[in-house]
């Protein structure tokens, strides 16, 4: 997918399906790790059932740690220990490894299979909306090209390196992302780090975790970077290529029995800790 030159204006010439259609956004307020996943999830039977593009942007209201979906936590990380250190912890429905959120801002996008049918597809399409965003700030991030294979769902931290089609700078991992697919709609969602906070991780350990290179982060490249900032930025290259109808939202458009049902599912701690 063709994006355009580093300017304040940066756009995707090319538009993907996934913003021909209807696309819903939504600023959400700071939230707590249930009520964040629980809207994420809630995102994913919205899109299912409607056939819109949904994208949310938001931020979480004190430290919290989440683990990928089929990730091993036991002997590793415990409920005990994030009780002791106040760091709230949550499994995401999508997979990856364990991720520090604090100074970030997150972005979920929900949207129908047959607008990318397949994974590849689909994070090709986010991130080349994402590199334009970002790059309309001057930020110079580019998509990652590892040569080493996929590493498993195991204890070393989601920022440790970047997988293929993550986000980085000069080689270190900007924003890392991961995405689950259903047979009628799949969501991706990731982290834009303003600062790094994954050190939390290694207090949090029962075992002593690898050592990562520290990631790059948006105020390490430019102090004068807000989330608030970032986030208008998506959503002018989302204005930018969307060639249907764009619906500004609130948390409170998504069906409430959706968002429940998945909440009571992110605060019981046989999903959490189930492995």
């Amino acid at each position: 997918m063709d994006i355009a030159p580093t300017t304040p204006h940066s756009h995707i010439v090319l538009p993907h399906a996934l913003w021909r259609g209807t696309v819903r956004l939504i600023r959400s307020a700071p939230a707590d790790a249930v009520t964040n996943m629980a809207l994420d999830e809630a995102m994913l039977g919205e899109a299912a059932e409607s056939g819109h593009t949904l994208v949310r942007l938001y931020e979480w209201a004190r430290p919290t740690v989440s683990f990928g979906r089929n990730q091993r936590c036991d002997g590793i990380y415990s409920q005990e220990r994030c009780d002791a250190l106040a760091v709230p912890a949550v499994r995401r429905m999508t997979g990856g490894r364990a991720l520090l959120h604090a100074r970030e801002l997150t972005y979920s996008v929900a949207a129908p299979t047959s607008a990318a049918p397949s994974l590849r597809g689909g994070y090709e399409a986010i991130n080349a909306l994402l590199v334009a965003a970002l790059r309309s700030l001057r930020v110079e991030v580019s998509v990652a090209v590892p040569v080493a294979r996929a590493t498993s769902p195991g204890a070393a931290p989601c920022f440790e390196t970047p997988s293929a089609g993550e986000l980085v700078v000069h080689g270190r991992k900007l924003v890392g992302s991961a995405q689950h697919r259903e047979s009628d709609a799949f969501l991706q969602h990731g982290s834009i780090l303003l600062d790094d906070d994954q050190g939390l991780l290694h207090e949090l350990a029962l075992v002593r975790l690898p050592m990562i290179p520290p990631p790059a982060t948006l105020h390490g490249l430019d102090a004068s970077l807000t989330a608030d900032a970032v986030a208008r930025a998506i959503v002018e290259a989302i204005r930018g290529v969307t060639t249907g109808t764009i619906v500004e939202t609130f948390d409170a458009a998504l069906p409430a029995h959706r968002v429940a049902a998945a909440a009571s599912r992110y605060a019981d701690p046989r999903w959490t800790w189930r492995r």
